[in-house]
């Protein structure tokens, strides 16, 4: 332990308005490099809405990275952080019936898809 207490502990908010506070000391070559990353990860992460990727993982970050520079990105991120956070209380309070209940839906599921690749000869593992 570093022995600092919880709540001395800066905010990830705290910590991202440093961040941008030394960020917008550097060369702006450097500047302009971050702000590419940041939006090539974002539209990497937007596409990864439709198709296979971490899109959830990879949008917050390429938003803290474009928080760097611009203000909307901020806000978006404070959004997204705000969600998240609402998100986690509710599966935290989440009652025992509930999580047998999505488990069972996930069961079924499962058993359908398998159902279907048989019946209507889908092949589960492509043919090469």
């Amino acid at each position: 332990m570093s022995g600092e207490s919880e709540a001395s502990k800066p905010t990830l908010v705290e910590r991202l308005r440093e961040q941008r506070e030394r960020h917008a000391e550097r060369r702006r070559i450097v500047r302009v490099a971050f702000a590419l990353a940041g939006f090539t990860m974002l539209f990497a992460g937007l596409a990864m809405l439709v198709l296979p990727g971490p899109a959830l993982a990879v949008i917050p970050v390429a938003l803290a990275i474009l928080s760097l520079e611009f203000t909307w990105a901020g806000r978006w991120l404070d959004f997204a952080i705000e969600k998240a956070e609402e998100a986690k209380q509710t599966a935290k309070e989440t009652t025992r019936t509930q999580r047998i209940v999505v488990a069972i839906a996930v069961a079924l599921g499962v058993a359908a898809a398998i159902a279907a690749s048989i019946l209507w000869e889908i092949p589960i593992v492509p043919y090469t």
